[in-house]
């Protein structure tokens, strides 16, 4: 948020409730944007005597806008080369003046593609050969264990992708979900960095997972993975996740181990967190103390199935609006983690539903407020795009089920067939902000008046 607003362009919250919690979601976003973040954590270049190279590598959502805060930071006379590669349509408008010094690609996000396993080989074969005097920079957020693919030996980019679905489809969290990704990749869970050596490999990171573990974030290729391929083929199970027979057995061997910590390839490797989604909620709390609403935390680590964790937000915000506890109204109730939907089979004749994490929070909130005088909300996801669709979330006022029932829509019909897209557009409901350049993970704001 620019430190010169002033009260004047802050929405006012009782006005304009929407508006101001769209207000809240651009503070958080705005501070978890790369170039307001990178300087302090960027290392010095090798020295020219030295002869090192600077070699900048690094995938996810936010990839194209760290590359881009590297380049307008790193000293105008010092070598630098690399390649970057994030989302489709997610590389920002190159500022003007800023000459472009490092290769930025697009692939697909959440299921991988041939472009993602394209730019996973490039990577690999950039970092061969390097000595100790080289610096490698690799920058890492949430995406990336889609957008950088390469499966392991024995296993098809077809395959890969079939697991993916299912994996994305199974209601699995987020660690559950990238330990497997870690075990059939010859680039993540400490891979890539091991393929760096001797360089030396600083990390840049954004946090897009509950407790900000390295490890998890986009797989971790340059860090340890204390997971198991026992872990992997555990989970695999649980959700009843077909794998061919050959990696089954590289599994149940330990052929397809990751680099553990303490692991002699990690001496000397640095990384840093340079944005995370407690920041960015911390940003948003301020900005609605600044408008003079309190706001209150309630954690950057909820997980669970979406459509549940509305309800249980609902009943906070009920009892808030009821008895005033545990919050005094007016308030403003923040939350962020990382929730999942299992897409549950499709009932008899009805259509594909469309729609992502924030909106099924969505949908399960407005059901469990029924409507509560006082209660407004609004969730998406903080790299502006829910799910593959191209809206961020959704926002729910007190009328929104009483406007669906009224155009003969029925909430529970949509849930049923996981479709908050379907849901929220004919309300206006959907809330639509493009591809915003970082990604911290899910943003919700309850505001109660």
């Amino acid at each position: 948020m620019n430190q010169k607003q002033t009260s004047q362009t802050i929405p006012v919250a009782a006005k304009e409730p929407r508006a101001f919690l769209e207000y809240l979601y651009q503070a958080a976003v705005n501070r978890a944007l790369p170039l307001q973040n990178t300087a302090a954590f960027l290392p010095a270049p090798p020295t020219p005597e030295s002869g090192g190279r600077t070699i900048v590598i690094g995938a996810g959502k936010a990839g194209g806008s760290m590359a881009q805060a590297v380049e307008a930071l790193w000293p105008a006379d010092a070598p630098l080369e690399g390649l970057v590669v994030t989302r489709y349509h997610h590389i920002p408008p190159r500022p003007a003046g800023l000459r472009q010094r490092l290769e930025i690609v697009e692939a697909a996000h959440p299921v991988p593609d041939a472009a993602g396993l394209a730019a996973a080989q490039r990577i690999l074969a950039m970092v061969q050969g390097l000595t100790k005097n080289d610096l490698v920079l690799c920058l890492i957020s949430g995406g990336g264990s889609a957008l950088l693919t390469l499966p392991a030996d024995g296993l098809s980019l077809e395959e890969k992708q079939r697991i993916n679905k299912a994996l994305l489809n199974s209601g699995a969290n987020i660690s559950e979900m990238n330990c497997v990704r870690k075990h059939l990749s010859r680039i993540k869970g400490g891979r890539l960095a091991a393929a760096c050596a001797p360089a030396r490999v600083v990390t840049l990171t954004i946090s897009d997972v509950p407790g900000d573990d390295p490890s998890i974030i986009a797989s971790g290729p340059t860090v340890p993975d204390a997971t198991t391929c026992a872990d992997a083929l555990a989970i695999l199970k649980r959700y009843n996740i077909a794998v061919p027979a050959a990696l089954v057995s590289q599994l149940e061997s330990a052929l397809l181990e990751t680099p553990k910590p303490g692991d002699a390839v990690f001496t000397g490797h640095e990384v840093h967190m340079i944005a995370t989604p407690q920041q960015s909620l911390e940003a948003a709390a301020a900005a609605a103390r600044a408008a003079g609403i309190e706001a209150h935390i309630l954690s950057d680590e909820i997980e669970g199935e979406s459509r549940e964790v509305g309800k249980v937000h609902a009943a906070l915000a009920r009892a808030v609006a009821h008895r005033g506890q545990p919050f005094s109204k007016p308030c403003v109730i923040l939350s962020g983690g990382e929730t999942t939907v299992t897409v549950r089979p499709l009932p008899p004749g009805a259509s594909k539903g469309r729609g992502g994490r924030a909106g099924e929070f969505c949908m399960g909130l407005a059901l469990a407020l029924q409507g509560q005088p006082g209660v407004y909300a609004l969730a998406a996801d903080t790299d502006g795009i829910d799910g593959v669709e191209d809206n961020a979330g959704a926002y729910v006022a007190p009328d929104t089920l009483q406007r669906a029932i009224a155009k003969g829509m029925k909430l529970d019909q949509y849930l049923d067939r996981n479709d908050a897209y379907g849901y929220f557009d004919p309300l206006g409901g959907l809330v639509v902000t493009g591809p915003t350049h970082t990604n911290v993970n899910d943003f919700r704001a309850m505001l109660i008046l």
